[in-house]
């Protein structure tokens, strides 16, 4: 994800959140509909003076915030002690060695409350006690029931007891570790579409997916290589037209790994046909 919003996300986010349309946006603020589609694309280069005051004006922001130069929308002028930080936490939050929007986004998450009050939970010890007292339950039990019987290594028994017991820093390890990574998993949901995240799936299954495609088709052994070569290429091969087909075969055959012989269409048994996949 991008370490701040992009100009671009925030005159469409802006927008978006008025239900407006470019039409009606460039209606109200007197800015061409093609120059407000420029301004919210993924390739923006430049917007004008005009325009900066003209959508500050209309959103009630200001054009510090539209260029980016700060991430408070409608905040401006919050106090710092406001936000009831230690100096500790003000330095770091200070610090740029980290994603600050991807911290941001965390504390914004509908799940971040939960995460916050299992962590309290589990630094206050405030379950402790109880998870203690189960467990010394289960222990007594257990000593009570094995000292009556002779082979209790693996009575299931006693290894019911044994397991039943919870370990308070793997319970709540888990409990915390879940909440983290629920509120993760959304926010890398929401930025699938980033220039900045990894493409999904990789460009190795891309190319694997793609030839096993092409070898599903039925057809000669040298039109199987020619949706191949094509597939890898990212080339639909039944777009090809004859003659293109004609000069492949041609360049083909120019490969010493081409080892059977390939005949032009109209002239063999190979066709440049539509296929039939095989039955699975």
């Amino acid at each position: 994800m991008n370490i701040k919003i992009t100009i671009p996300e925030r005159l469409k986010d802006l927008r978006t959140e008025r239900g407006l349309t470019l039409e009606q946006l460039s209606e109200a603020t007197g800015i061409s509909r093609a120059a407000l589609g420029k301004y919210e694309a993924d390739d923006f280069k430049d917007i004008s003076p005009f325009s900066i005051a003209a959508l500050a004006k209309f959103y009630g922001v200001s054009a510090d915030y539209l260029m980016g130069l700060t991430e408070t929308k409608n905040h401006p002028n919050t106090e710092l002690e406001a936000l009831h930080l230690g100096d500790g936490a003000i330095e770091v939050l200070k610090d740029r060695q980290f994603n600050h929007r991807l911290l941001s986004e965390l504390i914004c998450h509908k799940d971040f409350q939960r995460l916050m009050l299992d962590a309290e939970i589990y630094v206050d010890r405030i379950a402790d006690m109880r998870i203690n007292d189960m467990n010394a339950v289960l222990e007594a039990v257990r000593q009570m029931v094995r000292a009556k019987r002779e082979d209790s290594a693996n009575d299931l028994y006693l290894r019911t007891l044994e397991l039943a017991q919870v370990s308070e820093e793997e319970y709540f390890g888990h409990v915390v570790a879940n909440d983290l990574t629920g509120i993760l998993r959304d926010i890398r949901e929401s930025h699938k579409t980033d220039s900045t995240t990894a493409d999904e799936p990789s460009a190795a299954a891309q190319a694997q997916q793609q030839l096993q495609t092409a070898m599903n088709f039925e057809g000669s052994s040298d039109e199987k290589k020619a949706r191949a070569l094509l597939a890898t290429l990212g080339i639909d091969y039944d777009a090809i037209t004859k003659e293109q087909f004609v000069n492949l075969i041609e360049v083909l055959r120019l490969s010493k790994h081409m080892k059977s012989s390939i005949n032009q269409r109209g002239k063999g048994n190979t066709t440049h046909g539509k296929g039939k996949r095989k039955r699975k």
